[in-house]
């Protein structure tokens, strides 16, 4: 059976994007060792892994929604937006998709739902490893373009840093608007 899975990444920074990936794993190769929930894992062996994936799977997509998709549908819309576009831009159609969490998107395709999917499927754990590696690059180039905020070290987290820039330099057009954090700096957008 070709299973499809899908993760997201960047659910709850104040900034960047939310992006979802999409893997069908090959069910004639050997399996990618080292799959896990990309939480889990190290840069540098998410970074290994995401190459082993792109270069071993039957398929793989990558889906966005941007900060204005993210500000003026919600996060929780904005995101299945982002998985439903991963799995439009599988090369191989599925014949089933696992999610993992509480929501599947309305797709073409029997889904399911998995809550830790990615610690328990490994065509899921290997959509994590894309989206998280994907997401992360993006903030590296945010970094180059608004350098103060650090998105480079914290990747749009809510962290010591990230807040104090925000509260000195409010928020720049990478943040989410309606994000507590973001709102409470009182700058004007």
């Amino acid at each position: 059976m070709l299973i499809a899975g899908v993760d997201e990444a960047g659910v709850g920074p104040l900034a960047g994007p939310v992006v979802a990936g999409a893997v069908i794993l090959d069910p004639g190769k050997k399996r990618i060792k080292g799959l896990r929930d990309s939480k889990l894992l190290p840069a540098p062996a998410r970074e290994e892994l995401a190459a082993e994936i792109r270069s071993r799977a039957l398929a793989w997509a990558i889906g966005v929604s941007d900060v204005a998709e993210i500000d003026s549908l919600n996060i929780l819309h904005a995101t299945l937006l982002a998985m439903s576009r991963a799995v439009g831009g599988l090369t191989t159609a599925p014949e089933v998709v696992w999610i993992d969490g509480l929501r599947c998107p309305p797709l073409d395709y029997p889904t399911r739902a998995i809550v830790d999917g990615d610690r328990l499927i490994a065509e899921i754990a290997a959509a994590s490893i894309l989206a998280k590696t994907t997401r992360d690059a993006v903030l590296v180039d945010l970094d180059r373009s608004y350098p103060i905020y650090g998105f480079a070290r914290h990747k749009g987290y809510s962290t010591r840093e990230h807040l104090a820039a925000l509260a000195t330099h409010g928020p720049c057009p990478a943040h989410r608007r309606y994000y507590a954090p973001v709102i409470q700096t009182r700058f004007v957008f």
